[in-house]
């Protein structure tokens, strides 16, 4: 059986983050999501969808990210249900990140990045770009891909002409 979830949106907010009693960091964050089609009005419309990330992952993601930002997620799909203060039993269905990265240039980010690396450098991250393997890159902190010749899609000074269509997401 599978479980895997890998999602690219928006933040709708900052990252909660918030600690257990004992001392595990826990993030609460929305990520809007546009859907690939357009509604009757020829607008696109979003979902809304519920993440937690955990330990260190969570403070990293907190400490880079803020509302607004260009993300992507990978993780799993979780319903958890508990009683609240009405005697009612609520479920809640979430994304439990277990990778994430950051897909704005540092440029674009407003706030709360504060010079911090464009991704997480966890396990197996699909969205990890290039850039995230400074040490290999001659001390240039990986931001200057344009050296490396080997590189299929280096900057090659022309303009690519992509429209929406084209593109298989």
């Amino acid at each position: 059986m599978i479980n895997r979830t890998t999602l690219t949106g928006r933040l709708t907010r900052d990252v909660d983050l918030r600690y257990t009693p004992n001392g595990a960091a826990v993030g609460n964050f929305t990520l809007a999501v546009d859907r690939r089609f357009t509604n009757q009005n020829g607008e696109r419309e979003a979902d809304f969808i519920n993440c937690v990330i955990w330990r260190k992952s969570a403070e990293n993601f907190a400490n880079f990210t803020h509302k607004g930002a260009l993300v992507g997620i990978d993780g799993r799909l979780q319903t958890r249900n508990y009683e609240n203060q009405q005697g009612q039993r609520v479920y809640v269905t979430e994304v439990v990140v277990e990778n994430f990265a950051l897909l704005e240039p540092r440029s674009a980010n407003k706030g709360g990045n504060n010079g911090a690396p464009q991704n997480n450098s966890g396990n197996n991250n699909p969205f990890e770009n290039q850039n995230s393997n400074s040490s290999n890159n001659g001390g240039n902190n990986g931001n200057n891909m344009n050296n490396n010749s080997s590189d299929p899609f280096a900057n090659s000074g022309d303009q690519i002409d992509i429209s929406d269509d084209d593109l298989p997401f």
